[in-house]
């Protein structure tokens, strides 16, 4: 047994606080199925094309927010319940009017929405693309909004957003 204990590590720093996600790569069965939702149902602009293995999606020319590929994942099924993996990807629109533009162009496609929830800090739109992933599509807050408890931490909730409301601000 050694003569003395072992020494606590240092505390770890938090991440840089200008750190963000860049991007995601999604794994699909089919990518003219997947570019049919992500293009033409989300919006997203495509960038670049690898053949029928990948492509590369992006908001405001960006060099990609989103890559799709079929590197593992070809004529693939949807992952079981019960796995884990990726819950969804999220998407943030400037303004309430941008996430209103992007909920009549659903609509308008058809395309099931799993659920539209206020959490007080944003507003959120759930669905899923043609291979099961989970898609958000929302808008912060300011943070002056964002509710907090007795204490002034944060206090998010989960409430039902009023779609029409929402849908009356698409221009």
């Amino acid at each position: 047994m050694p003569d003395t204990l072992p020494q606590p590590a240092p505390p770890r720093t938090a991440i840089h606080p200008g750190a963000r996600i860049g991007h995601v790569h999604l794994k699909v069965a089919n990518l003219d199925r997947a570019l049919a939702f992500w293009r033409d149902v989300i919006g997203l602009e495509e960038q670049q094309r690898l053949g029928d293995q990948a492509v590369f999606l992006s908001a405001g020319g960006y060099h990609h927010h989103i890559a799709l590929n079929t590197w593992e994942s070809r004529d693939g099924a949807w992952p079981p319940p019960g796995t884990t993996g990726l819950f969804h990807v999220a998407l943030v629109y400037p303004d309430r009017a941008a996430l209103a533009v992007a909920l009549r162009r659903l609509l308008d496609a058809g395309w099931p929405l799993e659920g539209a929830s206020d959490h007080g800090v944003s507003e959120a739109l759930y669905l899923r693309d043609p291979d099961g992933n989970g898609v958000e599509l929302y808008r912060d807050r300011a943070e002056a909004e964002w509710p907090r408890d007795a204490a002034g931490r944060l206090a998010m909730v989960t409430r039902r957003l009023d779609l029409n409301a929402l849908l009356a601000e698409a221009a």
